[in-house]
């Protein structure tokens, strides 16, 4: 594997884990760690951006 395609592999298993954080924030906890699992979800979806934008450059 080349390095690309590891980058590639990493931002989609960041963006099904930022999914399923959101997922559960939204739907399994109704109090204030909701909040808190939505807000890791989104930085996942967030890191998983820079690994998609670092794809031709590293």
């Amino acid at each position: 594997m080349d390095k690309n395609k590891v980058l590639a592999i990493a931002t989609i298993i960041m963006i099904v884990v930022g999914l399923g954080m959101i997922a559960l924030g939204a739907f399994r906890y109704d109090e204030s760690a909701g909040w808190g699992f939505a807000s890791v979800g989104i930085g996942f979806f967030a890191i998983a951006w820079v690994f998609n934008a670092l794809k031709g450059r590293v």
